[in-house]
């Protein structure tokens, strides 16, 4: 088939699902109790399905009241029974896919079930949607005359007792429908590769020689290919090598740290930047609109969701409350009921309504992935923010960092310990320091009152990490590519104390 003609027929398929999206945009409460009723009913003879009475249940307050919210340790039970062959468990039809993780909080592998529902109605039709939403808004896109970069994680597939695990990019690909692999590079052969610095050099290979006009995947990761493309190829940007390059669709980490060095490979004033939002559990939300930081959440994938208030997550007076009662600038934990069996379980991730009509969001973080050792509730939200605004007024550009506190001792006041890898170094660390304690201030009330009159914490400690520290420490770790990430705050000292030894030895060597 001619690409202009692909291009063509390509687009006008896409923008035909618009009309669904606007049927959740205008009846979003109704879309969710529906997800949620079918899922019950397709579930109603399974063992968790008799075990709740799936089968009398008619509305969502009868479902709260009788299925209890769970972590992953405590489905790891069910899910590892499904991982040796039983079937209807927790979902009626058969899971041969688990997508592992090991997250970002503990080194324990996590393996989530990868329904054929949750592939065709959740991951595949979100890339689908992207494509749609993208196109709906940029009437004049030429995307489809070329090819879609996509970088997906460097782990392979193994086979265990007729179940298949991996990570989550290699099982999208392993499945990927004809029109998604034609319109991508590398190949599949490529992208499954499982040495990330091998792959790497493979990719190159393959994409230079395309005709590119997307890029799909991790900033990080995203950003490391490109600098190594441009090195490569001794071009000054991106545009000399794929001049028809029109969007850079990404998710899995914040934009934020990254945006300035993409600018600089991407200089051209109408490139645009889609970002979303997705995990091994599922696909969750989609930028809707050009030069938007706000995520639209998606409500016809097979998932339902409900929300935790963080000030109340983990306490005895904690509460779940469906999208109907949700208010705007609420920090909340997500819990998700999905087509894969996953039963109002938390998946660790936090967010921020920005509006309710229709249902936009913002990640402000993970559950586990703040500091709060003194009562100051730092979010990564906080951090990006500040730390952006730092970098405009000193002209550093960070390329990694990671922090966590520093507890008190004997008479010594508790602190913030930072670790900053910096692609541009500022020209004075104290005023650095100094700007990023006065942002925070800004931000956080409760990090200005614990800070004041350093009542409770001290000046923040920020220590300049090596080059590549992050890198190799993801290395160490067996971590490079896919959506590894570095852990942004932690509650804990462990990732500090490994990274700020590493710093240390090799800086002495």
């Amino acid at each position: 088939m001619p690409i202009p003609l692909f291009n063509s027929i390509a687009s006008w398929l896409l923008k035909k699902r618009f009309h669904q999206i606007e049927l959740f945009l205008k009846y979003p409460h109704d879309v969710q109790k529906e997800v949620l009723m079918q899922l019950v009913a397709f579930a109603e003879s399974t063992i968790i399905g008799k075990q709740y009475g799936f089968d009398t249940i008619k509305s969502y307050e009868e479902f709260a009241g009788r299925v209890p919210i769970q972590n992953y340790e405590a489905l790891a039970p069910t899910i590892e029974r499904t991982r040796r062959g039983e079937h209807n468990i927790f979902w009626p039809t058969q899971i041969k896919w688990f997508a592992k993780s090991s997250g970002t909080t503990n080194a324990k592998s996590k393996f989530i079930p990868v329904s054929t529902e949750a592939l065709d109605d959740c991951h595949y039709k979100s890339s689908k949607d992207l494509l749609c939403l993208y196109l709906n808004n940029n009437e004049n896109s030429q995307l489809f005359t070329g090819k879609s970069l996509r970088l997906g994680g460097s782990k392979e597939l193994y086979e265990d007792n007729g179940t298949f695990f991996g990570d989550l990019s290699a099982i999208l690909i392993d499945n990927m429908p004809l029109w998604a692999e034609y319109s991508s590079t590398p190949s599949s052969k490529v992208s499954l590769m499982s040495e990330w610095e091998s792959k790497l050099e493979a990719i190159i290979e393959e994409s230079i020689k395309e005709n590119v006009t997307s890029l799909a995947g991790v900033p990080s990761w995203m950003l490391v290919l490109l600098n190594n493309v441009i090195e490569k190829t001794g071009k000054n940007h991106l545009f000399e090598i794929w001049e028809n390059l029109e969007v850079y669709f990404h998710g899995g980490v914040s934009f934020a740290p990254y945006r300035e060095q993409y600018k600089k490979l991407l200089p051209r004033k109408r490139f645009n930047y889609y970002e979303t939002y997705n995990a091994s559990e599922g696909f969750f939300a989609i930028q809707d609109r050009n030069n938007s930081e706000e995520l639209l959440l998606m409500l016809d994938y097979g998932i339902f969701y409900e929300f935790i208030p963080m000030d109340t997550y983990g306490l005895e007076s904690e509460k779940a409350i469906p999208l109907w009662e949700v208010k705007t600038a609420v920090n909340y934990a997500i819990i998700i009921t999905t087509n894969a069996g996953l039963w109002r379980y938390k998946i660790g991730d936090t967010v921020r309504f920005t509006s309710l009509n229709p249902y936009r969001i913002r990640i402000t973080g993970r559950t586990k992935h703040h500091i709060n050792a003194f009562g100051e509730e730092l979010i990564i939200e906080n951090a990006e923010e500040a730390l952006k605004q730092v970098c405009m007024k000193t002209g550093a550009e960070i390329k990694e960092y990671s922090a966590a506190p520093i507890f008190m001792k004997d008479n010594e006041k508790g602190a913030h310990e930072w670790i900053i890898e910096f692609r541009k170094h500022p020209e004075n660390l104290g005023y650095f320091t100094e700007f990023l304690d006065n942002a925070l201030k800004a931000l956080n009330s409760d990090y200005e009152a614990k800070r004041y009159n350093n009542i409770t914490l001290r000046m923040p400690k920020v220590h300049i990490a090596r080059k590549n520290l992050f890198y190799d420490w993801l290395k160490t770790q067996n971590k490079l590519g896919g959506q590894h990430k570095i852990p942004r705050l932690s509650n804990e000292r462990g990732y500090i104390e490994e990274l700020l030894e590493m710093n240390s030895l090799l800086t002495q060597i």
